[in-house]
């Protein structure tokens, strides 16, 4: 049997995953959870989909790992440390700017600033891909990788769930919630 406060974790993971999806371009799964980092462990996997001439083409994807420990640990608020990765095609004129890294953290923490958060800690790595023979005509590709972890301030975790799907989303260079893109006009700016 679970601790009361794991299941709750549990409970709002289940309502996020079973419930309306958080935006049209996400995508919410279930994934087993790793289990020697902690007594008790859940996790979900998300993929954030754009859509690319009829063809849904996926352009960041992540984990997020919910961790709880009911003896606590060093650092760790209320049992619980939430692990989060996320990667995400980035275009090369974004990937080449020096302040991408920490332009994506402030991503993270602004995105978590109304749900609670202590002792967050992480890391951003940009990386280029090159192909070279049989694979040479393959274009090169850049990604952005954001690993994180933090502890949540109160046992409600959907708050931290959104942030990390906000942040998904926003790597992958979606607008934020609530905001439309204005589409390309002809003699536009696109023209």
């Amino acid at each position: 049997m679970n601790p009361p406060a794991f299941q709750r974790a549990l409970d709002t993971l289940r309502a996020i995953l079973d419930g309306p999806g958080l935006r049209p371009e996400l995508d919410l799964e279930d994934m087993p959870a790793p289990q020697r980092l902690a007594p008790y462990a859940a996790a979900m996997s998300g993929s954030v989909y754009r859509d690319g001439d009829g063809d849904e083409a996926e352009i960041a994807m992540g984990r997020l790992i919910v961790l709880y420990d009911p003896e606590g640990r060093s650092g760790w608020t209320n049992g619980f440390r939430v692990v989060a990765y996320i990667r995400a095609d980035l275009e090369p004129e974004i990937a080449a700017d020096e302040l991408i890294g920490s332009v994506a953290w402030d991503w993270l923490l602004e995105a978590l600033e109304p749900a609670g958060y202590a002792g967050v800690s992480g890391t951003v790595t940009r990386a280029v891909s090159e192909s070279f023979g049989d694979k040479s005509d393959e274009p090169s590709t850049t990604e952005l990788e954001l690993r994180a972890s933090w502890s949540p301030t109160g046992e409600d975790l959907a708050g931290h769930v959104a942030a990390w799907c906000e942040v998904m989303c926003t790597t992958a260079g979606l607008p934020p919630t609530g905001v439309a893109t204005l589409p390309d006009r002809p003699g536009g700016a696109g023209a």
